[in-house]
């Protein structure tokens, strides 16, 4: 959520939705079977891939190809408690494939999936799509900034200090008026008070990316600051 990270530009590409299915496979996540989604098996060919795709080195990796174990957790509570956002303007932010966003709207949520890789929201569209659901999506830093929703959801995004602690500020004021909820599987820059913790979540990973097998994230509801 920096300006100083630097993204692929879909449009560099002569077919980005092509692009994304060429590079991934369809296939489901250990925790939520029944939502399949365009994923890699591996991250640093993709990530060569895009570069080379799109002329540019030096590129965020894509990230958006993986289901994380926070978005995973989300996504399974949302689908087994509908009735948490039913009918309700939900929010993701940093959606990356849009799992979460699309369990929203699978269980009748007005969803709409944010992040500021453009990439991100190419494949979190063709998710969607795959999944039969509509959802708004919005590239960008919505970070401290009015949002309309009546739930915001967030994956795992507590990986970076400086992020951690801009991302948590703002999520607290948000809390005076909204719904807030975040999926933390155990990163350095968890919030350490100010939330109740709702649920929790066994995941399994894959040592590629995480260095484990499997990863406990808490379901957690920021309270208002």
């Amino acid at each position: 959520m920096s300006g100083e990270r630097a993204f692929p530009d879909p449009t560099k590409l002569a077919d980005p939705d092509g692009f994304v299915r060429a590079n991934t496979r369809l296939q489901t996540s250990p925790l939520v079977p029944e939502l399949p989604l365009y994923l890699a098996d591996e991250l640093t060919p993709l990530w060569h891939a895009t570069e080379e795709s799109v002329g540019a080195v030096g590129l965020e990796p894509p990230f958006w190809a993986f289901a994380w174990p926070g978005s995973q957790a989300m996504a399974r509570w949302m689908l087994d408690h509908p009735e948490e956002v039913r009918g309700r303007r939900v929010l993701d932010i940093g959606t990356g494939g849009g799992l979460a966003a699309i369990a929203a709207a699978r269980v009748g949520a007005h969803a709409r999936g944010n992040d500021v890789d453009p990439m991100a929201l190419v494949a979190a569209r063709l998710n969607a799509a795959v999944n039969n659901v509509v959802i708004d999506w919005v590239c960008g830093d919505l970070v401290d900034t009015d949002v309309d929703a009546e739930v915001v959801i967030i994956g795992d995004l507590c990986y970076e200090r400086a992020l951690s602690a801009r991302l948590l500020a703002w999520l607290h004021r948000l809390a005076r008026t909204r719904r807030v909820l975040m999926a933390e599987p155990g990163r350095a820059f968890a919030p350490r008070g100010g939330v109740l913790p709702l649920a929790s979540f066994v995941v399994p990973t894959g040592l590629d990316l995480e260095n484990t097998t499997e990863r406990t994230v808490v379901l957690l509801e920021i309270e208002p600051g």
